[in-house]
């Protein structure tokens, strides 16, 4: 069994290693603004539903091969906050999230192209960003950082940091959680593969710890604790 990422998001192809599993990377070149969910949480899923089947449709002999395909959208007052367009619009979304809340939500799809089984998950955060100033968010829009992500911020930025608070799995905000994504290959009956100290590790940032309550389900299945 390997698993297919049908994602270019560096982000995402650096998380899914901690599966443990070996990993293909196939780009699903999708319009991701064709689908049009007014919920945000069912837009995130059909949306990677798309680029699993995509994926799937390239493969005409069925492989035992699992394709993981994943969206996330920023959504604040349920308006849906995707990738800027430009760095202009990038600067209007950071000025709307400051020093409030929003949810961010990522579906994510495990797709079995031998047996067509298809798992669907979505996992939703809830952000609070700081009260950035005008000169900070200039300088992370400068820096491009912003222009391939939803809401215009990466989590995970060393310098901006934009959150404050986060109530949910930091993995799924940065892109894909990989919490959901092991225990959905749990679900599945394949072995667990996963370091858990490394996927612990991957909800540090700097000296900020995020605790998951997923990872703590992991954690609670492990063989260690059987």
């Amino acid at each position: 069994m390997h698993l297919i990422l049908a994602s270019q998001s560096p982000r995402r192809q650096e998380l899914i290693q901690l599966t443990g599993y070996s990993v293909e990377v196939q780009v699903a070149d999708v319009d991701e603004r064709s689908v049009t969910h007014p919920d945000p949480a069912m837009n995130v899923v059909e949306t990677a539903v798309l680029k699993a089947i995509t994926i799937a449709q390239r493969h005409t002999v069925p492989q035992q091969t699992l394709i993981v395909a994943a969206d996330t959208i920023v959504a604040l007052n349920r308006q849906m906050l995707g990738k800027p367009i430009d760095a202009r619009e990038a600067v209007e979304m950071l000025a709307a999230l400051r020093n409030r809340q929003h949810e961010v939500h990522t579906g994510m799809v495990v797709l079995d192209l031998r047996s067509g089984k298809m798992l669907k998950r979505v996992n939703t955060a809830v952000v609070t960003m700081r009260h950035y100033s005008d000169a900070e968010i200039d300088a992370y829009v400068a820096s491009g950082d912003p222009l391939d992500k939803a809401g215009a911020y990466g989590i995970q930025h060393p310098t901006f940091q934009p959150v404050a608070v986060l109530s949910g799995c930091y993995t799924a905000v940065m892109g894909l959680s990989i919490c959901e994504l092991v225990r959905t290959l749990d679900d599945l009956g394949l072995p667990r593969r996963a370091d858990l100290t490394a996927i612990r590790t991957a909800h540090y940032l700097a000296s900020q710890d995020y605790p998951c309550p997923i990872f703590n389900q992991l954690l609670d299945k492990s063989p260690e604790s059987c």
